[in-house]
Order: structure tokens, then C-alpha cells, then sequence
């Protein structure tokens, strides 16, 4: 965007930035697809497989994504951070908050790997099925050591998203996404010769397809950006890119921590009631889940944009990226919505096998947590949007904190209130959660509309 869209009318200077933002927008819309392809097809195939593989993915990966958003925030750090430096023309600072956001990704995945070995203890303190939480362990023993290299995968995803080179992210995700299915499909039903492992192969699949993408993605930034030397004494430290670095990405980790969990929460609740909820419950997640990808995708255009903006202190272009974002935003998740109520039975029905037994249970809870997850669509779209506009200038600490009042004094408790203690059961609890992000959504954008978006 030039600095000509300024003198624009009001409505061309919105269609322009909605245009471009989407433009933008796109590729990290499909890498977020596709990234999110590589779980769907795990909880596709493990629920033809088995229903307790299906519900022990989803307590498993319930854990692994808490643990994976809290430490992403440090990769989620740099998208911002290089896209301002860039508009600046300051390549140092972008080589200097890429290498130090690695340095802090990889010391996390490696101090969160370890205890994965003893999820089990874990998940039977918390009160879940003994079979289910043996299980659960066997995947994250194995894909818990997928935390290091995916999270420098954030980094540098980051890194070329802020250079606007998101072709390759989505290619090399497309690609990861592929070889997953192949490989996680051989490996839990042993085919083409390979052992028949079930969850287990799932997690090898998860394993290796998260370190072949963030090795596609290391290789493309060396050779794509030279200039910027990102190898270049990669072992030195550099405090204060660091401290930069955790200033802004503990609380945008802490932000995703507090959002996840609430999540999270929900599925240990679930839990609690038994294996076919909890199985309902990861179906109508995987579902909503799809859908909240393109919002993501805009949200973290909009970051970029919003950096840029920032660089050039530029207000008049960070309110109208704002505004397209919403709007672009809004459009698509009416559009779930719309999906949601009018194909529930079709879309559930996908996950279970048709001969499986559970199936007509599976269905009826299913369909009535999706039929919640439409509801809060919209919600859930406003309160990513505004959170990545409040990224992109670089805003995270008090977005942090209206974030864990909103899921976990709000969303979490109504959820408990509602599915437990009132007994309405799994809709009960994702009632909660649209409580949880609507009150999100509201305190965000008024933080980014009335103070985050002054950068003059």
C-alpha cells in the first residue's frame, strides 16, 4: 500500500484496503487451512479408526495446543516487529528480532517437551477416563517433541509473512499437509507395507511432517533473503532484541494461552461427562475450528498491515486496514453461520464411519454443539481481528488482560455454571464460550478503536 491511498475517498480508500488486505490475506489463509488439514485428517482417520483414538487425540491435543499458543507468542512477536523495521528500511532489526524470537521459541519447546512424557499422571489428576489418558500419552510422548521445531516454524513463518512472501508458507504447508495424510494413513490403518499403529503412527505422522515444514521454510528464507544473514552468528546472543522480543510476545502468548484454554477447559469438562461428548465435542471443534482459519488468515494480514502503518506512522491507513479487516471478517463468518444451521447432520456425519455403532449418538451431540458454534462465529471472527490490529502496533500487554478476564473469569465459569452445575450438559459448557468471546470481542475493539489506533 502506498502512501497515495490517503488521498483517496473514504469508500475507494476502504475497497482498496479490504482488496489488498485480502490479497494478502489469502496464502496465510490457506497455510492456516492447511495446517489445520493436518489435524483434521488425524481426527478424520482416527475416527474411522477407533472412538477411543478419537477422544484421546482430542484430550492429547488439547494439552499440546495450550502448551504450543503460550510459546508461539514469542514467533507471532516478530510478524510485527519485522514488517515495522522493514517500513523503516532497518534490516539489522529484523535479522536481530528473527534470531533472537528462534532462540526463544527452540528453549521453549525443548523445557515443554520433556514433561509431555508424563502427560498420563496429568490427565488422570484432572479427572479423565484411565483408558483415554493412557492413550492421550502415547500420541504426545511422541508429537510433544514436535513443539520445538514447530514453534520455529512460527519464526520464520513470521519472518516471510512480514516480507510478504506468504506463497511459500502456504506452499510448503500444502505440502507438509499432503505428506501427513499419506504418511499418517499408513501408518494408523499399516498400509503400503508399514506397520498398523493407530494413534501412535499418528503421532510419528504429526512428527515428522512438522519438521519437514519448518525446514522448507528455514532453506527458503536463506536463499530467498541473503541480505538479511539469518545464520550469520545465530549462536550470539543479543539481549536487547530479546528482551524486545519477550516483551511483546510473552503477552501475546499469555493472550493465545488464556483463548486456548478456555478451550481447553471446555474439552476437560466435556470429558467429564464421557468419551461420545468428548468425541462430539472434537468434531464440532475440528468444524468450527476450519472455519476460524480464514479469520485468522485476515487477522494476521491486518498485523502486517498495521506494522507497516506503524513504521510510517501512518493513521490515516491503520484505520482503514481496520476497517477492511472487519468487514471482510464479518462477511465470512456470516457466511458460516449460514453453512452451520443449514448442513449440521452432513457436516458431523463426515467424521464418524457409517457402520460405527456410536454413530447416531455421535450425530445428536455433535449436531447440537455445532448449531452453538454457528452462534458464536462471528464473536470468535471480531475478537482474532481485533487482537491482530492490536499486534500490529505492537499493543499487547493490557489486550492480555482483558483477554483472561474475558475466557476465564467469564467463559470459563459460565460454562461450568451452565453444562455442569445446571446439567445442560456439552452445549451448556459452549454456551460459555460464546459469552467468553463476545465480551472479548467487544473490549478489544474498543481498545484498538479509542486508543491502540493512535500512532501520530
Amino acid at each position: 500500500m502506498t502512501d497515495s491511498a490517503i488521498l483517496l475517498s473514504p469508500v475507494q480508500g476502504w475497497a482498496t484496503h479490504a482488496r489488498d488486505l485480502t490479497v494478502l490475506g489469502v496464502p496465510l489463509i490457506g497455510s492456516n487451512v492447511a495446517s489445520y488439514a493436518i489435524h483434521l485428517t488425524d481426527v478424520v482417520m482416527l475416527g474411522w479408526y477407533d472412538i477411543q483414538a478419537l477422544a484421546a487425540v482430542t484430550l492429547a491435543t488439547s494439552l499440546y495446543f495450550v502448551v504450543f499458543l503460550l510459546g508461539a507468542g514469542f514467533g507471532w512477536a516478530v510478524m510485527p516487529m519485522v514488517a515495522s523495521a522493514v517500513a523503516k528500511g532497518d534490516q539489522t532489526q529484523a535479522r536481530r528480532v528473527t534470531r533472537m524470537g528462534m532462540w526463544l521459541s527452540a528453549a521453549y519447546g525443548l523445557a515443554c517437551a520433556i514433561p509431555m512424557l508424563w502427560s498420563e499422571q496429568f490427565f488422570l489428576v484432572i479427572g479423565q477416563d484411565p483408558a483415554i489418558a493412557a492413550l492421550a500419552h502415547d500420541y504426545l510422548a511422541i508429537a510433544g517433541w514436535g513443539l520445538i521445531p514447530g514453534l520455529m516454524a512460527v519464526v520464520l513463518r513470521s519472518f516471510l509473512a512480514a516480507l510478504e512472501r506468504t506463497a511459500i508458507v502456504l506452499w510448503a504447508t500444502i505440502g507438509a499437509a499432503i505428506i501427513n495424510a499419506i504418511f499418517g494413513y499408513a501408518l494408523i490403518f499399516g498400509a503400503f507395507g508399514l506397520p498398523e499403529l493407530g494413534l501412535v503412527g499418528a503421532a510419528w505422522a504429526a512428527l515428522v511432517t512438522t519438521c519437514l515444514s519448518g525446514l522448507i521454510m528455514l532453506a527458503y528464507a536463506l536463499r530467498a533473503f541473503p541480505d538479511y544473514r539469518l545464520a550469520q552468528r545465530l549462536w550470539r546472543p543479543d539481549p536487547v532484541a530479546l528482551r524486545q522480543v519477550f516483551r511483546l510476545g510473552a503477552p501475546i502468548g499469555l493472550t493465545s494461552l488464556a483463548e486456548g484454554g478456555m478451550f481447553s477447559a471446555c474439552a476437560i469438562m466435556v470429558g467429564w461427562i464421557g468419551a461420545v461428548p468428548l468425541a462430539a465435542h472434537g468434531i464440532a471443534m475440528q468444524l468450527a475450528s476450519g472455519m476460524f482459519m480464514f479469520h485468522l488468515g485476515i487477522s494476521q494480514a491486518g498485523t502486517i498491515r498495521a506494522g507497516q502503518a506503524v513504521g510510517r506512522r501512518d493513521e490515516a491507513n491503520l484505520r482503514r486496514t481496520g476497517a477492511a479487516a472487519i468487514a471482510v471478517s464479518g462477511g465470512f463468518a456470516l457466511l458460516t453461520v449460514l453453512i452451520f444451521f443449514a448442513f449440521p447432520q452432513q457436516l458431523v456425519g463426515f467424521f464418524v464411519a457409517p457402520d460405527s455403532p456410536s454413530r447416531a449418538a455421535l450425530l445428536q451431540a455433535g449436531v447440537a454443539l455445532l448449531l452453538v458454534a454457528a452462534v458464536f462465529q462471528l464473536l470468535d471472527a471480531m475478537q482474532v481481528v481485533a487482537l491482530g490490529l492490536l499486534r500490529g502496533v505492537q499493543d499487547t500487554a493490557v489486550p492480555m488482560v482483558l483477554a483472561a478476564i474475558s475466557y476465564w473469569l467469564v467463559g470459563i465459569p459460565s460454562g461450568y455454571l451452565l453444562g455442569v452445575h445446571l446439567g445442560w450438559g456439552a452445549p451448556g459448557i459452549w454456551l460459555g464460550l460464546v459469552i467468553g468471546l463476545g465480551l472479548a470481542a467487544s473490549l478489544l475493539m474498543a481498545r484498538f478503536w479509542t486508543r491502540a489506533v493512535k500512532v501520530g
